[in-house]
């Protein structure tokens, strides 16, 4: 029924301890789990692009100072580095946070736009969810399999030059809100990240090439209202992968957001839609 419960409110307090508490948990994990992350670059150049793709970066959005898109642009460039030329070699596993780190002030991290609570603020690092909406679109059209990916509980701002589905993107939170994947393929790959005047750019290099391609669909979208009053947001991102010889499909994720604005009355004002 695609039934979502009106948001609760929650103490400053409560909010700080309870993430202090999962940023731990996660790091316990970390020192104690049996997985194999990607944590070395590659001295190779791979000739074999798996998917490319670029966001814009400077999002004039409604309401929001533009210097906190320019603090956006500082917050990835020192976020990328150090995620640039990761191999990602067979069953090891990809973390964007265990790459990149707790964003600080002291490593030069900025003050940048974030989401809280379906409400706009800011804080150190903000921004860097445009870094994760690009690494898993990327992925999607690739044969890693995405094993940890979370999505804003809000859809805060209208559909005004979307240039994917809705939802097809990772919002990030250190370091329990993460970004994950596996490579359960027996090639290698490499990450490749760059920015220049105006776009954050990636792309996915393989060792070897690939047999198949990979496209990504938006199915069943809908525009629900809740009892309480509020309208929500659903749709279906699928992957389909095609051989020479035939062609599957699979839900790589599903989307439930609130929305937090009124779906049905056009909003020409506002120019973006992603963090």
């Amino acid at each position: 029924m695609n039934e979502i419960k009106k948001p609760i409110k929650r103490g400053v307090l409560r909010q700080v301890l309870g993430k202090e508490y999962f940023i731990l948990k996660r790091k316990y994990n970390w020192i104690f789990t049996k997985k194999k992350y990607s944590k070395h670059k590659s001295h190779n150049v791979y000739r074999n692009s798996v998917f490319k793709h670029k966001s814009l970066v400077l999002r004039p959005l409604k309401d929001v100072d533009m210097y906190l898109q320019e603090n956006k642009r500082t917050n990835l460039k020192i976020a990328i580095r150090h995620i640039d030329l990761i191999e990602i070699k067979p069953n090891e596993h990809f973390s964007l946070w265990k790459l990149v780190g707790r964003p600080t002030k002291r490593k030069g991290y900025k003050e940048g736009l974030v989401l809280k609570s379906g409400k706009i603020d800011k804080d150190i690092g903000g921004g860097l969810c445009q870094l994760g909406n690009l690494l898993f679109w990327i992925f999607a059209h690739s044969p890693l399999t995405i094993t940890e990916r979370y999505r804003h509980g809000f859809d805060v701002f209208p559909d005004v030059n979307r240039k994917v589905p809705f939802g097809a993107g990772a919002t990030l939170s250190y370091n329990y809100i993460d970004l994950q994947i596996k490579n359960e393929t027996e090639n290698s790959f490499i990450v490749k990240l760059w920015m220049d005047e105006t776009h954050l750019n990636g792309e996915l290099l393989s060792k070897e090439k690939l047999n198949e391609s990979f496209k990504i669909e938006e199915r069943n979208h809908q525009i629900k209202q809740q009892s309480w009053g509020g309208y929500s947001r659903h749709n279906q991102i699928v992957k389909i992968v095609s051989t020479e010889n035939s062609e599957t499909e699979k839900i790589i994720v599903e989307n439930h957001a609130i929305m937090m604005y009124n779906p049905f009355l056009e909003n020409k004002k506002t120019k973006g839609n992603n963090i």
